[in-house]
């Protein structure tokens, strides 16, 4: 999908660099996420509503790892960076004007980025279902993209379904590939990332270093601990969480966990549900907690990109 949606960039501008798309696609995750929670938070007083549209606007943009994925822009980034963005604007209808068509659109262009992302499916059909729209169009949507991987799959390898990685010469030879591909014993050394990774302290400048294998989540995104409090009674955060569960079971079942990477890269797959869940989270008023924890959360990241884009300090 990245490759797709550069075309017309790169014949208007030759030189086009594919970070460039990386930062564009990184922005518009953060302007669509702004403009969902103005339409979200509607209800409440204009000022109320601005705050929390701004807070997770700046929270998209600088407050974890997407804005070190979209800033690097390399080609395992990008494919991330615009599943992201797909799977936003693929919410952002769903939520607003409704319309299945579109919403089959941009699942399937997020789809095309990481296919793992079509297990989100579920959230979309529970929507379609909910308000008697035309499961059709939702179809009409979504299968022209299916049926477009599945013929590049047979141009490239002769069978429907992706196997790049199977053609890798001695992949499976690799330690972290020993029992193939995808296995559940993989789960935890994913689970250890995610929760206990931390940084490495050195006794030489600058002493305190990203480590490549990556950083607990926790640790890069403090703020997402409000998801915690978001209300688990709505059928959107529900469906949200169901979403995120759907798309993390074959990414912790794989053998890698996104190594070479700032943060638990992989999350990003699930990110656009996760700050979904974050503005039904936040409370009407924002406190000095929330403005803290969005602070220590730009921090954390300004940290990594700076360090290894700008300085090429990380281990």
């Amino acid at each position: 999908m990245p490759a797709i949606i550069a075309i017309p960039f790169v014949l208007v501008l030759r030189n086009f660099e594919q970070q460039w798309l990386a930062h564009l696609l990184g922005a518009g995750t953060a302007v669509i996420i702004y403009k969902l929670t103005l339409l979200i938070t509607k209800n409440l007083p204009a000022q109320a509503g601005k705050k929390i549209a701004v807070w997770m606007g700046l929270l998209t943009a600088f407050g974890n790892v997407l804005w070190f994925l979209a800033a690097t822009g390399s080609s395992w980034y990008l494919g991330q960076v615009s599943a992201a963005f797909f799977l936003t604007l693929a919410i952002y209808e769903t939520l607003t004007k409704k319309r299945p068509l579109l919403m089959g659109i941009f699942l399937g262009a997020a789809y095309l980025s990481r296919v793992h992302t079509i297990l989100s499916l579920p959230f979309f059909l529970y929507f379609v279902f909910k308000k008697r729209q035309r499961l059709s169009h939702f179809f009409a949507g979504l299968t022209p993209f299916l049926i477009f991987n599945a013929l590049y799959n047979f141009a490239r390898f002769g069978v429907l379904w992706d196997k790049g990685y199977m053609l890798i010469s001695g992949v499976l030879n690799e330690p972290w590939y020993q029992l193939g591909l995808i296995h559940p014993s993989y789960i935890e050394r994913h689970l250890r990332i995610i929760f206990t990774a931390l940084p490495v302290l050195k006794d030489t400048f600058p002493y305190i270093f990203p480590p490549w294998s990556g950083l607990a989540i926790w640790l890069t995104t403090p703020a997402f601990l409000l998801a915690l409090k978001a209300p688990f009674k709505k059928p959107v955060v529900r469906m949200s969480f169901l979403a995120i569960a759907l798309i993390a079971v074959p990414i912790l079942m794989h053998g890698t966990y996104g190594f070479a990477q700032f943060g638990y890269r992989f999350a990003v797959d699930v990110y656009p549900f996760l700050f979904l869940i974050l503005i039904y989270a936040l409370p009407k008023k924002l406190g000095k907690i929330h403005w803290l924890l969005l602070f220590l959360s730009i921090l954390v990241n300004a940290w990594g990109v700076v360090w290894i884009n700008k300085f090429g300090w990380v281990v």
